[in-house]
């Protein structure tokens, strides 16, 4: 079972964020964050430090800080980094290396499926309360839109049409990859797509995709084909995605800066 650093390392490599920039935007240095993943708590300082450099490590990463400043604290066998060491007479038996390992175990997986859950029913909310599209094409504009001339490229190949409920996004992971989204403003996703799963999202005005291995998720705007987000392994965040950028990120568009 993979202790508390590795877990903690393997959830920043799964962003593909390395470790220079955490220290960068944390002000912790290299040294303490390695210390963290290799779970050398003697290398850390005393104190409240070692707490409150999991928890802006946590912040950092999209992680919930208390419930992994809780999980440190537990991998530490649940004493607190600041408390003094008691009198020998005092301390309790320590429990067996087995039965710590079993009750760590136990929690990682009850968080680990809380994460893996949570974007998943917020999903399935949303769309219940988006309306699905709709084939028909619409005839007129609705007021509320804005009408933008068809494309310079003559009068036979208008703008690609966008469904009149607003915007559907399909994922296809053909690497495995983290992606995060955001739906109207509302956070729908934030997980790791496996290799050959998908993902169908949808919301009335925008979509804001952040995604951590670009060249190994492949993608859909309303049925039509997307282009390249960029190489396998780069990071690209807040790619803003609403009814007027639509013709730029399909296939037969460029990509617009994030």
């Amino acid at each position: 079972m993979p202790s508390f650093g590795e877990t903690l390392r393997r959830e920043r490599e799964l962003r593909g964020i390395d470790l220079r920039d955490v220290a960068e935007a944390t002000k912790i240095s290299v040294r303490f964050l390695q210390a963290l993943e290799s779970d050398r708590t003697d290398v850390l300082p005393g104190g409240l430090f070692p707490r409150a450099f999991v928890r802006q490590y946590a912040s950092y990463l999209g992680l919930d800080p208390e419930r992994t400043v809780a999980e440190y604290l537990f991998a530490v066998s649940g004493q607190s980094v600041e408390s003094p060491p008691a009198a020998a007479a005092a301390v309790p038996p320590a429990q067996p290396r087995a039965r710590r390992g079993y009750v760590m175990a136990l929690l990682v997986v009850a968080a680990v499926a809380f994460m893996l859950a949570w974007p998943q029913v917020r999903t399935a909310e949303s769309e219940r309360a988006v309306p699905p599209p709709t084939s028909i094409a619409v005839q007129e504009p609705l007021p509320s839109l804005r009408v933008y001339p068809a494309p310079s490229s003559g009068p036979s190949a208008p703008a690609p049409e966008v469904a009149a409920a607003g915007l559907v996004l399909d994922l296809q992971a053909r690497q495995s990859c983290w992606v995060a989204v955001q739906a109207d403003g509302v956070k729908v996703m934030d997980r790791v797509l496996a290799e050959g799963e998908s993902q169908t999202l949808s919301a009335r005005d925008e979509i804001v995709l952040s995604v951590g291995n670009a060249g190994g998720l492949a993608y859909k705007l309303n049925g039509r084909p997307g282009v390249v987000l960029g190489r396998e392994g780069e990071v690209r965040r807040n790619i803003v995605i609403t009814r007027q950028s639509v013709p730029s990120l399909l296939q037969d568009g460029p990509l617009p800066p994030a």
